[in-house]
């Protein structure tokens, strides 16, 4: 089988459109709906690649003209197997210096996770297997502590260890520091000690407001503080609020290439590098930043995704944190997704199923599919 060519000829892309509950709003942004493109990747040895990419919503058109349009063309014809080359075709799309360059790295994304579907199911293995195979587990935490949420916050928390995660990513930077510390005092409080907390101002504060933060919450046992600060200078003031505190910084989901994440490395600004690969061109290029942060001690995360970045951070050894949401948050990961493990003392056991192994629910496609 490794030997069967697997020719592309046909790319499809879906996309869909779901209903948030409510309005989620964090420092300097909010969500009202979930738009993930699914890719379905059709081959000549009959085996057909599936991704999908989430969190987009208003930039759902250009990104499916990109694919359709751009780099279909160039990769109908190769061989999947030639994961690299099909990777590099599609770089030229990001060249294009008169639109958000994010746009064609999110389509490279979505195509990039299909064709790595394809090879894993070629091979027989889980991709979290053909990657390296570290583990077959993670612990989960979900993200949430967004302002103006209909739930109070330790109701919220209440709710979210009933489902069985093993902690929360909370939002700051909104407020003031003295208020957010506030606020996670509480969080700290209705958790307990045994539950992970972390907290993400999402680049809302100048270095001395996030000190501040850090010096009221430093007896919260706070596992990473994530983009304290404001993004135009964040290097260097994440640096600085990482040494002179003590508390662990993540960062990487802003940045669009392993290389912008190895500056973040280089510049002593983090401890966590959360890259996210479906919005900078795909698992290939989260790769390659994966290995660069095991040469720099530094730990993987993965900005949400759950259902690409549980193969990548199962895979190597400095993997840590699986983000998830409340179903309310994403309805996607929950209901598209059918074969998804129960969790059991906080871990999601990942699929043996070869490719990336999830069964999507096609009632659910034909329901809020918009194209």
């Amino acid at each position: 089988m490794p030997h069967t060519p697997l020719i592309i000829e046909r790319i499809e892309t879906i996309a869909l459109r779901v209903p948030l509950g409510q309005t989620y709003q964090g420092s300097h942004y909010k969500m009202t709906h979930r738009s993930p493109i699914i890719i379905r990747l059709y081959t000549s040895a009959g085996i057909i690649g599936q991704g999908y990419t989430g969190d987009e919503d208003s930039t759902l058109e250009s990104i499916l003209e990109i694919i359709d349009n751009e780099i279909s063309p160039k990769l109908i014809g190769q061989d999947a197997r030639h994961v690299e080359r099909c990777w590099d075709l599609t770089r030229k799309t990001t060249f294009d210096i008169l639109r958000d360059r994010r746009l064609a790295l999110v389509a490279t994304a979505a195509v990039d996770a299909a064709i790595w579907d394809a090879y894993g199911q070629l091979l027989n293995e889980p991709l979290w297997r053909l990657w390296g195979g570290f583990r077959n587990s993670l612990p989960v935490i979900e993200i949430g502590g967004y302002y103006g949420m209909k739930l109070s916050l330790d109701k919220e928390i209440e709710q979210t260890r009933k489902r069985g995660v093993a902690g929360m990513k909370l939002k700051i930077g909104g407020q003031s520091p003295a208020a957010d510390a506030a606020r996670i005092k509480l969080a700290r409080k209705a958790a307990g000690p045994d539950f992970i907390i972390m907290v993400d101002a999402n680049q809302a504060w100048k270095p001395k407001e996030a000190i501040e933060f850090v010096r009221l919450a430093e007896d919260l046992d706070i596992t990473w503080f994530e983009e304290p600060c404001e993004w135009d200078n964040d290097v260097a003031d994440m640096r600085n609020v990482r040494f002179s505190t003590g508390i662990r910084i993540c960062a990487g989901q802003s940045e669009y290439s392993a290389a912008g994440c190895r500056r973040l490395m280089e510049g002593d600004a983090i401890d966590y590098c959360n890259f996210d690969a479906s919005w900078s061109g795909g698992p290939t290029e989260w790769r390659r930043a994966a290995a660069i942060a095991q040469t720099f001690n530094v730990a993987m995360a993965h900005h949400e995704e759950p259902q690409v970045a549980s193969h990548l951070l199962a895979s190597i050894p400095h993997g840590s944190y699986l983000e998830t949401f409340s179903p309310d948050r994403d309805p996607i990961w929950p209901n598209l997704v059918m074969n998804r493990s129960e969790l059991v003392d906080g871990m999601l056991q990942l699929p043996d199923r070869p490719g990336f192994g999830w069964v999507l629910d096609e009632d659910y496609i034909k329901k809020y599919r918009i194209n």
